[in-house]
């Protein structure tokens, strides 16, 4: 039975858009669905059938011999609240995931990144980030950093805070402050691994 009978787009606005598809339940009976997308009409998923990432989280480790990963501090509007994440950002024309990594991560920390490339490929392909209310996939992209913080290259809507976090500032964190899904999951990692790579071989 065919679920969609066409999707049209109600905004029009540079970073995100809501969409309304004509949607179909599974005893035929129509009804409206609505979800945002950072794509415009021409290249939003449900047409392109693809899963090109949007955007990327960054897993990035001190090259200490006890690694501290790199958290954010963000103030985010729709909670009017700050919460614990880990960096990211889109991803801007044809750049590779690799690429935005080095270019958000000055911008967000001032450090320099420094891609790691061990492990398997399974765990850099994009992922769905909320797919009942977006069609956005991101990809993680692994590394290390070295450099200074510094908050030189933040935009006036970026109200951040950089901590290179040790396994016990992360447990805390986990256990009583806000976070975000994703980065939630790779700080499990970070403080499941032998070394801050090692989940990657599994």
């Amino acid at each position: 039975m065919k679920k969609n009978h066409g999707v049209r787009q109600l905004t029009d606005n540079p970073f995100l858009n809501l969409y309304e598809i004509d949607a179909a339940d599974t005893k035929g009976k129509h009804f409206h669905y609505y979800f945002a997308s950072r794509n415009d009409a021409d290249h939003i998923k449900i047409r392109t059938k693809t899963t090109k990432p949007e955007g990327i989280v960054i897993y990035a480790a001190t090259t200490e011999p006890e690694p501290r990963l790199v958290l954010l501090r963000q103030y985010r509007y729709p909670l009017d609240d700050y919460m614990y994440e880990l960096p990211a950002g889109l991803i801007d024309g044809d750049e590779t995931p690799a690429l935005a990594a080095i270019r958000e991560m000055k911008e967000e920390t001032g450090l320099e990144f420094t891609e790691y490339t061990g492990g398997s490929d399974r765990y850099r392909r994009p992922y769905y980030l909320g797919p009942g209310m977006t069609d956005e996939t991101d990809a993680t992209v692994y590394g290390t950093v070295s450099g200074a913080i510094s908050g030189a290259l933040n935009e006036d809507t970026e109200d951040i805070q950089v901590f290179l976090a040790d396994k016990e500032m992360i447990r805390q964190i986990l256990a009583k402050e806000h976070v975000s899904m994703r980065g939630a999951y790779l700080m499990m990692l970070f403080l499941q691994s032998e070394h801050a790579f090692s989940f990657l071989e599994q």
